[in-house]
């Protein structure tokens, strides 16, 4: 047997095939191949560690020396395994494998390498983690960027922080304290049937009736005026500063680890000029649109039950943790953000809304809804009773009622939509179109193929429409979305099912849709592992395999868009390896490499042959395992080709003409995908009859 080497990489072009029949790979490309996004700027954590720096640390962290700091780990083979840290369970799913720098939670889906475990377990950024581990391996870190701005920005943060917590603490004083306030915040606070104990686990407080009560005192306690304006504790009037809160109950606002970041204040007197909740302005450590109320108190319980319970109000989260429900947090009023679903996707990826009855509101509230969709949530929604939230609701029934009401409830939010929008509608026809309009909107925008095709049968029979219907329509509505992203023309095909009817072969085309994805998954990992090995004329492999890739796109959505994110670090000088992405910006890319770079833990031989991707490559054999996937990834698309083209051929008999062509078409690809075979020892003829 002659060596491999990748210059025998046998030729493999589109271009050369169009030659002999453009249509027909027109046709195959607009049938199989999912539409892209155009290239995204390629995005990690923001951080001012040099780069010399971070791959000192990713190269001296031992996955398994730092996850067992956590997790009580016992050797398996060349793995380890260990009760995994993120979710409950007996028997052990954990798996850490020290050769691959990865932990693989088979459980719970959780994955990454030695940052991404310290980000998940410990709740740090991204630079956080990275310190984390270099002072747990002495290294010295090298700073790059403005240094004396960070460290500048740093002191300005601390500072509001040190402020904002003598706010809350003057503020709390005054509930329990002075007179005005036990008379009117206690009491309120007392009227909600609050405990003593949740006015302390939330550090409830009062802002005096005097406008300039806290000023005077923070000014005489030392704090700069400069500063309290920019924690947005107090403001200009006139020729003098005034407090930004005054005779209002204080709620005050927590980040992920539990420091005051900024306060709420309900007015305790009827002023139909002032609005009856108030948040402090933005600020540097304060960003609305990225926090949830409760996050802090709650994050545990979330994680534990993996749920969360999103409410409107301030209220409604302390009176549910009085009732023993602390998986819970709040909107603060408005819709939720794309920040603020993903950092409750940090610790669940399953949210239950609870409305009141209001039906206006809750219409406003459906595009959060969406939002979520988009995000790859799980969405539900409970609907109260008419005129009842969840605060009014547990004192009337108690939390036993309460609990059983939401078990008995929860409607998923699209046949929630369905049923609010038919309502609506009533016997109206065009009303009823424009509802189904409406949902075929929000149906596009899941993006999980299973889900998507779950929710159209349920929506189907909701709303009383042929299910290939729906299909059709969101396919149409994804093609309109991607031509209005790439500006390019949408593809024929849709990237759910064909708009014609199942073929009876479905199973056989299930079983070609894996081979499919497991080979393209193959070639990502062989990018992610071997990237930036050097072959023997000194190409890289990344280099060849993305050049070969322009001529054979992959047909997966998800993994062309990690192609381009590749060709993009190229572009830049950057390297390409699976720390990377696994400690990408963007949740689903680090979700990608985590399940590309561990996908042949449960792999067996034969599921290896009968899906054509071999992984059991050793790091000396990589150069023979580059030119062997790339074989047998052309080899496949060749097939595929030659099926398509024979489909065709049955469409024109009769024809003499189009017959000859697609017969000269199948001739050139048997030549090819024999050349092919020759060099893998594969036989191909007995794949077509």
């Amino acid at each position: 047997m002659q060596p491999c080497n990748h210059s025998t990489i046998q030729p493999f072009s589109h271009s050369a095939i169009q030659q002999f029949n453009s249509s027909t790979v027109q046709q195959f490309n607009s049938s199989t191949v999912n539409p892209i996004h155009p290239n995204p700027y390629f995005r990690t954590f923001p951080t001012m560690i040099s780069a010399r720096s971070k791959d000192d640390i990713l190269a001296a962290a031992r996955i398994e020396e730092v996850v067992g700091d956590f997790v009580n780990l016992k050797k398996r083979g060349a793995s380890f395994v260990g009760l995994c840290p993120f979710h409950t369970e007996k028997t052990p799913s954990f798996h850490v494998s020290p050769a691959k720098g990865i932990y693989k939670c088979f459980g719970c889906g959780k994955g990454g390498d030695s940052v991404s475990f310290v980000m998940e377990h410990e709740k740090f950024n991204y630079p956080e983690a990275l310190r984390y581990l270099a002072q747990k391996y002495n290294l010295a870190i090298e700073e790059t960027g403005d240094i004396a701005k960070e460290q500048g920005d740093k002191l300005v943060k601390d500072s509001l922080y040190i402020i904002n917590q003598f706010a809350q603490q003057y503020f709390h004083d005054n509930l329990l304290k002075v007179e005005e306030g036990k008379n009117i915040g206690l009491s309120y606070f007392k009227e909600r049937g609050f405990s003593d104990e949740m006015v302390k686990k939330f550090m409830l407080g009062y802002a005096l009736s005097d406008v300039e009560a806290f000023t005077k005192t923070a000014l005489k306690n030392g704090y700069r005026q400069e500063l309290l304006r920019q924690a947005g504790l107090i403001k200009e009037k006139g020729e003098k500063d005034i407090d930004f809160f005054h005779h209002r109950v204080i709620f005050p606002i927590l980040n992920l680890s539990g420091k005051v970041v900024a306060f709420a204040g309900r007015i305790m007197v009827k002023d139909d000029r002032a609005p009856k909740y108030i948040n402090s302005p933005e600020t540097e450590i304060y960003h609305k649109s990225q926090l949830v109320y409760g996050i802090y108190h709650a994050r545990n319980a979330i994680r534990k039950d993996d749920e969360c319970f999103l409410t409107e109000g301030y209220t409604d989260v302390i009176s549910m943790h009085q009732a023993g429900i602390e998986n819970v947090v709040a909107s603060s009023g408005t819709s939720l953000t794309q920040e603020q679903i993903k950092l409750i996707k940090r610790f669940t990826n399953n949210i239950t809304i609870l409305y009141d009855g209001d039906v206006a509101g809750i219409k406003a509230a459906l595009r959060g809804l969406e939002l979520m969709a988009e995000e790859d949530v799980n969405v539900r929604v409970v609907l109260l009773p008419d005129g009842e939230d969840p605060d009014s609701f547990l004192h009337k029934k108690g939390s036993a009622a309460f609990r059983d009401f939401i078990a008995r409830s929860k409607k998923h939010f699209l046949a929630f939509k369905t049923e609010l929008l038919l309502a609506e509608a009533g016997t109206d026809p065009l009303k009823k179109a424009e509802a189904i309009k409406n949902v075929v909107e929000t149906l596009s925008k899941i993006p999980d193929p299973i889900k998507r095709s779950v929710m159209i049968k349920e929506c189907s029979r909701m709303l009383d429409v042929g299910e290939q219907v729906l299909i059709t329509e969101v396919n149409k509505v994804k093609r309109r979305q991607f031509k209005k992203e790439t500006g390019a023309p949408a593809y024929e095909a849709d990237s759910l099912y064909n708009e014609q009817s199942v073929p009876e072969d479905h199973s056989q085309q299930q079983e070609q849709q894996a081979k499919d994805f497991y080979q393209e998954m193959g070639i990502l990992r062989l990018l992610l592992e071997y990237g930036e090995e050097t072959l023997e004329d000194g190409q890289k492999v990344i280099d060849l395999v993305l050049d070969e890739l322009k001529e054979a796109p992959l047909y997966n959505h998800d993994f062309q868009l990690m192609i381009h994110e590749m060709e993009d670090m190229v572009k830049q000088g950057g390297k390409v390896d699976h720390h990377i992405f696994l400690n990408h910006a963007e949740q689903k890319f680090r979700d990608l490499a985590i399940e590309i770079i561990s996908f042949p833990y449960n792999l067996s031989e034969n599921w290896e042959k009968k899906h054509e991707i071999f992984v059991n490559t050793p790091q000396k054999n990589f150069k023979k395992h580059v030119v062997s996937t790339l074989h047998h990834f052309k080899l496949h698309k060749l097939m595929n080709m030659k099926m398509e083209n024979q489909q065709q051929l049955k469409t024109v008999s009769g024809n003499e003409e189009d017959e000859h062509h697609f017969m000269i078409v199948n001739i050139k690809l048997d030549e090819w995908i024999k050349e092919l075979g020759k060099s893998l020892g594969t036989v191909t003829v007995t794949y077509f009859r």
